[in-house]
């Protein structure tokens, strides 16, 4: 008999997500779910997942989950942490969320350097509310509410919430990664995974940015969208570790 190579974690639940084809979520759910397994910690993981195509997320991961409210998943996430410091908190972010109505949510979080992991999936607009611009959107992208491209002068420019974000001392781990490839997979994991045990050892706030596609919304197939995203997002917003507990952002 062959040995059996692929098995579903058991923080993930059997079922069938909702995802449109080619979406990079159910990528980054297994590999959140991985990681909790792996440090062994399922049964004191709380996620936290706000209003976005994360929205069913308590659907997906087979621990405990709560719903927040648009943009202030930070905030509950605090609440849970320190009435329950053992627990392993996280959010589960877009960039609609975290980086337009969350914006205040996010870098306070920061600059208190609470205890919680945050995973912010970076799809440069927003999913499930109609692909409407979001603060990360693309110069000159087209979107609902830019059918003739983002002009800067009117929007300024997308926000990098990495390099923002690691300017703050309580900020104790920042990276940026991406999952349009196995190669990029890998590192994308080890990032989540660095995330998750330094709030494990009691360090401060960690957040792992994840550039993903929105096949629908950027009106590409999933091959497109996968090179778009190499093309146009990474070397707008690059990857690489922005602060680790031995680093300061100079």
């Amino acid at each position: 008999m062959a040995d059996k190579l692929f098995t579903i974690p058991q923080s993930l639940n059997d079922i069938v997500t909702h995802y449109c084809p080619g979406c990079h979520h159910g990528i980054i759910h297994r590999l959140v779910a991985e990681v909790i397994d792996e440090l062994n910690v399922q049964d004191k993981a709380i996620g936290v997942a706000p209003v976005g195509c994360s929205v069913l997320a308590y659907d997906y991961f087979n621990m405990d989950m709560v719903q927040a409210s648009h943009g202030r998943a930070p905030a509950v996430a605090t609440g849970i942490k320190r009435v329950h410091p053992d627990a392993t908190v996280f959010t589960y972010q877009g960039d609609g969320d975290l980086a337009a109505i969350g914006c205040g949510e996010i870098v306070h979080v920061a600059v208190r350097g609470e205890r919680i992991t945050t995973i912010f999936v970076n799809n440069a607009i927003y999913g499930m509310t109609g692909g409407q611009m979001a603060p990360t959107t693309l110069v000159s992208q087209v979107t609902t509410t830019s059918p003739y491209g983002k002009n800067a002068e009117q929007a300024g420019m997308p926000i990098r919430m990495c390099e923002m974000l690691a300017t703050i001392d309580g900020a104790k781990f920042i990276a940026r990664v991406a999952v349009n490839n196995p190669g990029n997979m890998v590192k994308a994991k080890g990032a989540i995974k660095k995330a998750f045990e330094i709030q494990l050892s009691g360090g401060g706030f960690t957040m792992v940015e994840i550039l993903a596609t929105c096949p629908t919304n950027w009106g590409k197939s999933p091959v497109e969208s996968n090179t778009w995203l190499e093309k146009n997002l990474i070397p707008y917003f690059p990857l690489g570790i922005f602060k680790t507990p031995e680093e300061v952002l100079k």
